[in-house]
């Protein structure tokens, strides 16, 4: 079945992720955003670009639909008809020449998702998801991996900007994994790649102490339709607000939970 906002969210990110092509390959600096005087950190004239023409390619299309977006739009998540967009995941990657960076935007109907779409323009990897329809990477459907132990995986974190017990707390869990045997843990620094990552199998999963929604709306659905979990690090569900998210491939979820869960930080 055609999912008609999904074909508007591949366009828009295929907007998007020209304009952060053409800005990486120029070279772009970056501003420190700042929250309650504490960095937050990097927005560039991508970032703002972007999602300026992922808005206006969605309200040419739909102009009543809201917007929840990083930097300019922070409507309601309760809104009928919601895009959550991330125009640049991975900003500080993109500002230190790292090419590891991707465009997401989801599609929420009465606060369910339908859809999404996560973008790396560099790679040109298209990771794009309908609800009831499955995952897709390229055209081509793909599922979390069978992992049903943590010696046999490989899992990604994120670190949020708080340098002090959520960071330590982060480094608790990994030196848990690590007394676990697990295979190998990796710090991208792209929370909708590295969820989508889980979806395609690559990894078995990702955790983090505090994202966005607009960081993992699009992925969130992506690794559901492809056989995966994401709760909260409790184990509880995920809405459209900040909080910790558990992503898996299903099998190692209860494991990861116990590890990463911050009942057991201590």
């Amino acid at each position: 079945m055609n999912c008609p906002e999904l074909v508007l969210a591949k366009t828009a990110a295929a907007t998007a992720g020209e304009i952060i092509r053409n800005y990486f390959r120029q070279g772009t600096s970056g501003a420190i955003k700042s929250l309650d005087g504490k960095d937050q950190g990097q927005v560039t004239a991508a970032d703002l670009d972007a999602e300026r023409a992922i808005t206006q390619c969605i309200h040419s299309t739909f102009p009543d639909h809201a917007i929840l977006a990083e930097e300019e739009h922070t409507q309601t998540h309760t809104s009928e008809h919601l895009w959550v967009i991330d125009p640049l995941d991975g900003t500080n990657n993109f500002a230190h020449g790292i090419p590891h960076f991707s465009v997401s935007i989801a599609y929420y109907r009465n606060g369910e998702a339908v859809c999404g779409v996560v973008h790396d323009p560099i790679r040109d990897d298209w990771f794009t998801t309908t609800k009831g329809q499955g995952s897709f990477q390229n055209g081509q459907k793909v599922s979390v991996n069978a992992h049903h132990e943590i010696p046999e995986t490989m899992i990604a974190l994120g670190f949020y900007y708080d340098r002090g017990e959520m960071m330590r707390n982060t480094l608790a869990a990994m030196e848990k994994f690590y007394e676990a045997n697990i295979q190998g843990i990796r710090r991208f620094g792209g929370a909708a790649l590295d969820l989508v990552y889980v979806g395609t199998g690559k990894l078995g999963g990702y955790f983090e102490y505090t994202l966005s929604p607009w960081d993992f709306a699009a992925a969130k659905l992506f690794v559901e339709e492809a056989g995966g979990q994401v709760t909260d690090c409790e184990g509880e569900p995920l809405t459209l607000t900040k909080s910790s998210v558990l992503a898996s491939n299903g099998l190692l979820h209860s494991k990861m939970s116990d590890i990463v869960s911050r009942r057991n930080a201590n």
